[in-house]
């Protein structure tokens, strides 16, 4: 009778089979001729069991690798300082359409030169990136002087930070984009929002690709909930953050669909 095997897997090499042809078939010698190399894959394989168990010690196991997705809502807005469904749905549209046009003239932009002066870090250079988007200035904690830098005869990008250049976040790949946007937003959970910062997420949502990895699920939402968090700190209605604030909320939870963190009319 022959075998399930040999039922699914018709024989393909004609090889003589049974005990007889077993009989005198040394497993330790060498196969001296093609029917006997094919005689000892087939016994060997006869002498396999269906189902094998792997041993593993799990001391030698190493350490387990997770994301942590948290699926924490956010701080709920003040009355009066949450934006209408209407403007979300009016900046989702034009995020949409910036995407867009970043996606369609990807190829141009980062083949443009960069200044002399663009000097972008190396991908594994974290404190670097922090400076070159943020500049020295704010990185080293002295900002007060930041009104002055539009009066300046010449903007020194190396002490108030480089814009996000359609140049410079063209060059970028999706590693490079979660990784600078996990370093930025890190910096953001322990100190306050500025101009600068925003720019910069802006553009790296932007350059953001659809559907999300795990990672960039969690960073996205850890920043919304930041957001929410300095919302709800704020005394008035007229500070000059909540309109941003606002927004990369909006984008984390109408565009990214992270529908949970989103602002609802009051």
């Amino acid at each position: 009778m022959k075998s399930d095997v040999e039922e699914l897997m018709p024989r393909l090499l004609p090889v003589e089979c049974g005990a007889a042809a077993s009989q005198d078939l040394d497993f330790g010698a060498t196969p001296r001729n093609p029917q006997e190399y094919l005689r000892q894959v087939q016994l060997e394989a006869s002498l396999c069991p269906e189902v094998v168990v792997a041993q593993i010690d799990p001391k030698k196991l190493k350490k387990k690798q997770t994301v942590n997705a948290s699926v924490a809502g956010c701080h709920a807005a003040p009355q009066g300082f949450s934006p209408s469904l209407r403007w979300q749905q009016q900046q989702v549209g034009i995020f949409s359409d910036v995407r867009q046009s970043i996606t369609k003239n990807r190829n141009h932009w980062s083949s443009q030169t960069l200044d002399d002066n663009v000097q972008m870090p190396k991908v594994t250079d974290e404190e670097g990136w922090k400076r070159f988007c943020l500049g020295e200035r704010i990185y080293q904690g002295t900002s007060s002087d930041l009104g002055d830098a539009d009066q300046e005869p010449a903007l020194d990008y190396g002490k108030i930070g480089f814009p996000p250049f359609l140049s410079i976040v063209s060059r970028l790949n999706q590693s490079t984009v979660l990784m600078l946007l996990e370093i930025l937003i890190s910096w953001f959970e322990e100190r306050e929002f500025v101009p600068q910062l925003g720019r910069w997420l802006y553009a790296l949502l932007a350059c953001l690709e659809k559907p999300l990895l795990p990672e960039a699920h969690s960073s996205i939402r850890q920043l919304a909930r930041r957001c929410a968090q300095l919302r709800s700190t704020l005394d008035s209605q007229e500070d000059e953050k909540l309109p941003a604030l606002n927004l990369l909320i909006c984008l984390v939870a109408r565009y990214f669909e992270q529908t949970d963190l989103a602002d609802h009319q009051e």
